[in-house]
Formats: C-alpha cells, sequence, structure tokens
C-alpha cells in the first residue's frame, strides 16, 4: 500500500520514555514522514521544536488512560495541551458513565472538549477492550452528535487488552462515516500487513509505536 506512512501516528506513550527516546521518536517521524507523533503533554513543546521544520503533527492525550479525570480537569488540559503546540487531541471517553447509561453525561463531556479544540481535532477514545459491540456502537454515536473529528480504539493500557480489532474498527466506520468522522485504530498494532488490514476495514490513521517497523516490513510483507 502505497503512503501508509501518512496514516501513522507515531507514538510513544509510556511513563518511563526517556527525553532521548522522544527525541528519536520525533527524528524518525520526519525520516518516514509519517502524519504525526502522539506524545503525553510534558513533551509537546520538546517534539514542536524538534518538527519545526517539517510537515509531522503533534498529536497528545487528555483524560488519559483511565478516563477518570472531572470534566473541568480535562477541560484544563485540552486549553494546555493546545497552548503548548498541540496540533490534536486524544481523549478517552467517559467510560463509566457511558456503563451507567448516563449518555448525556458522555455527550456533554465531549463537546466541551471539543468547543476547546475548535478547528483542531479530536479523538475520541472508546477504549473497545472494555466495551461490548452494541457499546462501541453507542459510544460511536456519542462522539458524533458531540461533534468529534475522530473515534478511536485503545489506550493501549488495558491491562491484557488486545487493542485494535479488524470487526471493531468495521463497526466503528460503519457507525460514524456517514457522519464525516475517522477512524483511529490503535493498540497492538505491530507489522505492515496488520496495518493494511486495519485501514481496508476502515481507518484513516494509525496510532502505533512500531511505524517503523510497519514501513520497512512493507518490502518484506510482514
Amino acid at each position: 500500500m502505497e503512503g501508509i506512512n501518512n496514516y501513522i501516528e507515531h507514538t510513544l506513550l509510556k511513563p518511563d520514555a526517556t527525553i532521548a527516546d522522544i527525541e528519536k521518536l520525533a527524528k524518525e517521524a520526519i525520516m518516514y514522514n509519517f502524519f504525526g507523533v502522539c506524545v503525553n503533554p510534558y513533551y509537546i513543546g520538546f517534539v514542536k521544536n524538534i518538527l519545526s521544520d517539517s510537515l509531522v503533527k503533534v498529536v497528545s492525550v487528555v483524560n488519559f488512560p483511565l478516563a477518570s479525570n472531572t470534566i473541568e480537569t480535562t477541560v484544563f488540559q485540552t486549553e494546555n495541551a493546545l497552548n503548548l503546540g498541540a496540533d490534536e487531541i486524544d481523549t478517552v471517553i467517559n467510560i463509566s458513565e457511558l456503563k451507567n447509561k448516563n449518555y448525556k453525561k458522555v455527550i456533554s463531556d465531549i463537546k466541551k472538549v471539543k468547543e476547546i479544540c475548535s478547528d483542531h481535532n479530536l479523538k475520541v477514545i472508546l477504549e473497545t477492550d472494555l466495551l461490548t459491540k452494541e457499546e462501541i456502537v453507542i459510544a460511536s454515536n456519542c462522539a458524533v452528535e458531540a461533534g468529534a473529528d475522530f473515534v478511536k480504539t485503545s489506550t493501549g493500557f488495558v491491562k491484557n487488552g488486545i487493542g485494535a480489532q479488524i470487526e471493531d474498527v468495521k463497526l466503528m466506520y460503519k457507525t460514524v462515516a456517514v457522519s464525516g468522522l475517522g477512524v483511529k485504530a490503535s493498540g497492538g498494532i505491530k507489522n505492515y500487513n496488520q496495518a493494511v488490514d486495519l485501514i481496508n476495514a476502515g481507518a484513516s490513521r494509525l496510532g502505533t509505536s512500531s511505524g517503523v517497523d510497519i514501513i520497512l516490513g512493507k518490502d518484506k510483507n510482514v
């Protein structure tokens, strides 16, 4: 698949990442012309400086990874991330209230974050490992109603989680595509064939720490 690099958000969100790790991530993103890098808010300014002469976007996360912030905290995090130079924001849906069937609250929280994001893309992480298929559809529809720009599969932080699955991406795409939202597949994406399968299932972005392996594996078809 030509241009697979344009789908990849080269990601490093591990708590033990060093500044050398983050610098390597950013330089690899430039080298392979990835769409973006996805880092924790602490490193936004650092990678923004490295990427300043490139087209690589800076993506960061809020209410991450447990979806346990108050909405006031998440709004502040979003404002701060954008002020630091983030181009796009990924936020975790209020999983607890989704499970409580308090969909008005779920939609309200997403709306408040999107208001802060304005023209910056907002991706809503559903954490599909924790949801039923019905809940995936409901969560996706909440993101649509709230005016988000993408739905995203996973944080990658669920213990024993599987992450991005073709069936889930297809379901999310079927639910949101008519409304113009994109789908970001994230969590456990390790090789080229898996990346292509997820794109063919409807993903328009891939969040992965294995971006270089995916690109280098293209010719090996592994």
